[in-house]
């Protein structure tokens, strides 16, 4: 298995995820959840990593904010793409481009960094974990990172509702190879258990699109988009709706050690 580079779909993907109402929900919800996160570090100008940062709609909006980003993307196409949106916003003297794996921004860093955006990208690397844990050793004593993964069980519910009872009993399986589905689900408590494990305290966990994809009547998505939406920010921090979303942003911070006080 091979982590997935973007190069090839960097246009249906900007139109198809970003482009949709399922694109705006998510960045409404990662919003906000990053506009409360950002009260537990510094108040300064951080320095902030997004790993995995396609088209840098999150990071110029950080950046604007006057924070110091830098983006790295495995994909050629969408650094060109994420440079283009920064200079078109006025924001690119506030980030840096790097053209590398995730796993690896480590080498390009000259000092570890207060927050690490991951959004959407683990369930596209053949080792998930292995990367997770580079980045993590990037992080500042007290710094968060920020990690959305596709949800297992999001996509398990969406099939039983379409009735793909055999598509559900077979584990799921990805049907088109050139699909913007992600090429490993992920299992919830797995992941908690990785950053337990990596000495990370979770410190919060949001469903992204717990209500739009489940919705037999696609014409909704946009007819009453302002309903929905307000509906999606009440109910996605509360269970059973965190476990149900397409997507899950669970938050998690970097314990300072005593001698490092």
């Amino acid at each position: 298995m091979q982590d997935r580079n973007f190069d090839d779909m960097a246009e249906k993907f900007s139109r198809n995820i970003y482009g949709t109402t399922k694109g705006r929900i998510r960045q409404a919800v990662l919003g906000q959840d990053l506009q409360e996160l950002m009260k537990t570090l510094p108040q300064r100008p951080l320095r902030i990593l997004d790993a995995g940062g396609g088209e840098g709609q999150m990071a110029c909006e950080l950046a604007a904010l006057g924070h110091q980003v830098l983006l790295c993307d495995l994909s050629g196409e969408m650094i060109r793409r994420a440079q283009a949106a920064a200079i078109e916003k006025g924001v690119s003297d506030n980030m840096q481009f790097v053209h590398c794996p995730a796993q690896h921004i480590a080498e390009h860093l000259e000092a570890p960094v207060d927050l690490i955006l991951f959004h959407a990208v683990i369930e596209w690397l053949a080792e998930p974990q292995q990367a997770l844990a580079a980045l993590t050793d990037c992080l500042v004593p007290g710094g968060a990172i920020s990690l959305m993964f596709y949800n297992i069980h999001g996509l398990v519910m969406r099939h039983m509702i379409l009735g793909n009872f055999g598509h559900v009993e077979a584990g799921v399986p990805k049907i088109k190879k050139s699909s913007l589905l992600p090429d490993h689900p992920l299992e919830p408590a797995q992941v908690y258990q990785w950053l337990e494990e990596l000495g990370m305290q979770i410190s919060g966990k949001t469903g992204v699109r717990v209500f739009h994809d489940y919705l037999r009547n696609r014409q909704q998505h946009k007819q009453d988009f302002d309903e929905l939406l307000a509906l999606e920010q009440r109910y996605c921090r509360q269970e059973p709706f965190v476990s149900l979303g397409r997507y899950i942003h669970v938050m998690a911070h970097k314990p300072i050690l005593k001698d490092e006080l």
